[in-house]
Formats: structure tokens, sequence, C-alpha cells
């Protein structure tokens, strides 16, 4: 079996040297911390599944501003989508502002299909590299399952299977810091209706909890994480820490036109969204929707998908982009933009630079 994450530092004879009297200090402080009469009280390098964990409300303010690492890792391997993750593009998101990356992952590629479902090692020791690369850069990174199309066409015969890569990541990430969350499934549709969704929640939790009791957790509702489905998610009202995602796409004739895994949207090529009062408002009271039922359940907000497709006008996308996370901001919750480089990227990857007009949608200038 695969050890558990570590971390791995590269080190010089001089930090080795200035590692070895750091020790020989810590001890003497020990030593005489011993003798004085203070509270202990518990170091940062306590691991992870040692610590009470950080309160969900305070760590959704601390993931803020986001950018999903999108069709990479998802794809059924990376690169057969176009993109490839590299060292640069951490550095590139974290310098640009953003406080977190939400990490897309075909997990159910890289896994026997038949008990005991064993995760291939080198498949782990590229992930440990991303999550090494966001950390790096003082970036916190969400985790995910994504694109299991087997959980949407028989979730029953899927479970098992389902459960045991859980159990698999959360094993392997148990002493990965807190700035680490695990989010359980990406997008539950057709077959895995929102019923069948909770009813299957409690086993999918149980079976990261036993190695990591306090990290803090990312679930959303049925039906793609329609904002309308939320009132329809039960969670388990004794787990605090969990936060809850939604995903906004619309109108989604505007953000997905002419692309081409959507059925009939070259049809509304064209469609512009230009910040009218009403498209403003219906911003303001589909995102409203998941704020008051995050305030009234006592859970906080993740929008953990929004943007435009590149099809769409540059205008047009800027000042949608820009409306959905301002409003998303103002009612409390972290976000994460759709997507980094690909179809509705905010970077040019062959150039390595930024689309300037989208950038200053998602952090503006201060």
């Amino acid at each position: 079996m695969k050890p558990r994450f570590r971390w791995r530092f590269k080190t010089n004879p001089m930090f080795q040297k200035s590692f070895l009297y750091f020790i020989l200090l810590s001890a003497f402080v020990f030593l005489l911390a011993a003798c004085a009469p203070v509270s202990w009280q518990q170091p940062a390098w306590v691991s992870a599944i040692q610590r009470p964990g950080i309160d969900p409300f305070v760590q959704n303010q601390q993931l803020g501003r986001g950018i999903n690492l999108g069709n990479a890792l998802e794809a059924p391997q990376e690169g057969a989508w176009g993109v490839t993750l590299y060292e640069d593009y951490f550095t590139a998101i974290a310098e640009a502002g953003f406080q977190h990356v939400r990490v897309p992952i075909r997990w159910n590629a890289h896994a026997l299909a038949v008990p005991p479902y064993t995760i291939d090692p080198d498949f782990f020791d590229r992930i440990d590299w991303v999550v090494e690369q966001a950390t790096k850069n003082h970036l916190l990174v969400v985790l995910n399952i994504h694109h299991y199309e087997e959980m949407f066409i028989d979730h029953r015969g899927s479970k098992v299977r389902f459960l045991a890569l859980w159990q698999q990541i959360a094993e392997h990430y148990a002493d990965a810091p807190d700035t680490v969350l695990f989010e359980l499934l990406n997008e539950p549709h057709d077959g895995l209706t929102s019923f069948a969704w909770n009813e299957m929640l409690p086993d999918v939790i149980a079976a990261i909890r036993p190695s990591n009791p306090t990290r803090n957790l990312i679930v959303g509702p049925g039906n793609w994480y329609n904002v309308s489905q939320l009132y329809t998610l039960t969670l388990p009202k004794e787990d605090k820490h969990l936060i809850v995602s939604v995903h906004y796409y619309e109108p989604f004739h505007f953000t997905h036109q002419g692309a081409d895994w959507v059925s009939g949207s070259s049809a509304w090529l064209g469609t512009t969204w230009t910040g009218t009062n009403l498209e403003q408002r219906n911003v303001e009271s589909d995102l409203g929707k998941a704020a008051r039922w995050g305030k009234e359940n006592g859970r906080p907000l993740y929008l953990g998908e929004f943007g435009a497709y590149s099809r769409a006008d540059m205008d047009s996308r800027v000042q949608y982009t820009a409306a959905v996370a301002r409003t998303a901001e103002n009612l409390g919750m972290s976000w994460a933009y759709w997507e980094f480089g690909a179809g509705f990227g905010a970077y040019e990857r062959g150039t390595g630079k930024w689309k300037a007009e989208l950038l200053g949608a998602l952090v503006p200038a201060e």
C-alpha cells in the first residue's frame, strides 16, 4: 500500500546546519518551558489529523477568490484535452491575487475497476505534486472527484468503488495541512438524483472521517449543483466541518453559446450580456437564494464554478464575470472561476500571460 502523503523538501548543506542549530535551540527552549509555570499550546506543526480543525466559515473566507485548473486532471488522461499543469501556472495564479485553486480530478480513470479498487501510486504522486505546488505558493487547494460518469448512470453499482476511492484519498492526505479541502463529487445529476445523493452522503462522509475527523469537506446539491436544489439537500447536522457549493452558469444560452458539447448551442451565438438592470437583478436574485439558504441552515457557501465560454464576445464575458464575482463576494461567498487556461480560460498558456480584461473582472486592481 502506498504510504501517506508526506511533505518533501530539498535541502542544501547550509540549511541542514541551520536546521541542526534550530533543533538544538528548540530542545533548550523546551527544557526551559518544562520548568516554567506556563500553559502549553499546540504547536503549528502538529499534523492535521490531531488538530481541532478550522471553522468552516473562517476557511470559506480564506478560500476567497480562486480558479479551477480545468481540462487537465479531469480529462481521461492529463493532456488529452490540451492542458497539462506546470509549476509556473501556480506562481502566476498566486501572483495574480487568487487565494486558492480547485482541482477537478478523474480519480476513477486511475484506479482498478475491481476490488480493492487501488489508485495508481504514480497518479497519487502527480496529485501530491499539485498539492505541493499550490502550498508552496500559499494557495489553498480543493481536491474533488470529477467526471465519475458511472455514478450518474448506476450509482448503486458504483457506490462501493466510489467509497473505496474516497477512503484511499482521505487516508493518503490525512497528514496534509488544513489548507487542503476535499470536495465529494462534482455536480451529481441524471441517475444520481437529489434524493439518491442525499441517501449516499452519510456513507461518503463516513468513509473520510476516520482519517480526517475535522477536515473541511465541500458538498453540493443534485441537478448539477443547481441553486434551486439547495432546498432538497440533506446534510448530517452533527458534522460542522462542511462547506456547501453551488455552480452558476445562468443564463445558459449566453454562457455556453457555441460550446461543441452542448447540443444546439450554435444557435445562441451572438448572445450578449451587457449588465442591464434586469440582468444584474437576475444574478443577485439567483445567488441571493443560495445565501439565504446558507444563513437559514448555518452553512458557508462556495461558488465553485461560474464563467462564460470563449465564443461569447469579450466585453460581455468581462461584464458578466465581474457581476457574478462581486455579487458572490457581497453575499459572503468564496468562489472559483471556471477556468484557468482552456475554453473559458482567463490565462493564455501559449504566451504565459493573463487576459487582462478577464483578470481585472476577477481580481480588480486596488
